[in-house]
């Protein structure tokens, strides 16, 4: 799995920090990113909760091709 954040659609709401602390968090400026080494999501069931917890939906999830 890789997780996009469209950075010029992120609010900084912080729904996907609460829903998924392990694999998301916000920069200084109060925007998401992805914590360090967590760009797969890391395996966290609540990844794709954090997807669905954007009010502007600005994260998304690809599978990589087989």
């Amino acid at each position: 799995m890789h997780i996009d954040i469209d950075k010029d659609v992120c609010i900084g709401a912080g729904q996907c920090a609460l829903a998924a602390p392990g694999v998301f968090t916000q920069d200084d400026d109060g925007f998401s990113t992805l914590l360090p080494g967590r760009e797969d999501g890391a395996g966290d069931p609540m990844v794709r909760e954090a997807v669905r917890a954007c009010p502007v939906s600005a994260i998304s999830l690809s599978e990589p091709a087989d």
